[in-house]
């Protein structure tokens, strides 16, 4: 797998496509990419970074994998082509900003968020087509911990916006006392009755980067 990355990205992250692992990720993706049915598609691997540059981020929506089912995965996490019938978990998400916000969005495509410097970033960056996690635990999670880490370090004043326990796990990759953290129970329909909804995580992220200063994300 080629590391086509967008240069910022690159430049922090150099180090990281010389380490052992990541040989084993590129091997164990083309393998899976020549053999099987994966999304999303390979140009559309990093294209949460392609979108966002690293030194424009500053809100991280950490998701788990992508969509397994054919037409869905985009290479943002959350986020469906136009066009196409929402997740469960993003017609959740849209539910919240509509109680949040009163905004009634039902555009899937998130790419307007990305180029606000939302980084939409999933924590696995590829699945097998029909086998939800199936990529999990094959090295991804490694440059994903380190992406988080990254942005962490170099970065003051974002907003990471964390829901259910896989991505509240991620808090201790974060220096709270540099940016705020958001949790709250997953939008999917198993967990979002559990206070995700009602949780106002779009005017919660507004209100933090106007008292820093930052401009606020249009949701809508």
């Amino acid at each position: 797998m080629t590391v086509r990355i967008e240069p910022s990205w690159h430049a922090v992250l150099c180090d990281e496509f010389e380490k052992p692992y990541w040989k084993e990720l590129t091997q164990f993706v083309k393998e899976e990419y020549q053999t099987t049915s994966c999304f999303p598609s390979g140009k559309n691997i990093f294209r949460a970074f392609d979108l966002t540059p690293f030194e424009k981020v500053k809100v991280v929506i950490l998701g788990q994998d992508p969509y397994h089912t054919p037409g869905a995965a985009m290479g943002l996490s959350f986020s469906v082509p136009t066009g196409n019938k929402p997740q469960p978990s993003l017609r959740n998400i849209f539910t919240e900003l509509k109680s949040d916000l009163w905004i009634d969005r039902n555009d899937t495509n998130l790419t307007d968020w990305a180029e606000q410097w939302v980084l939409l970033l999933n924590a696995v960056l590829t699945v097998r087509e029909g086998l939800p996690a199936s990529h999990q635990g094959k090295w991804w999670e490694i440059f994903t911990d380190r992406v988080i880490e990254l942005i962490s370090e170099k970065k003051e004043h974002c907003v990471f916006l964390l829901w259910g326990n896989y991505a509240i796990a991620k808090k201790s990759l974060i220096d709270g006392t540099r940016h705020t953290i958001i949790t709250s129970p997953h939008p999917s329909p198993f967990s979002a009755h559990k206070w995700f909804f009602g949780s106002k995580p779009f005017s919660t992220i507004n209100d933090y980067l106007t008292e820093t200063w930052q401009e606020s994300i249009h949701w809508g």
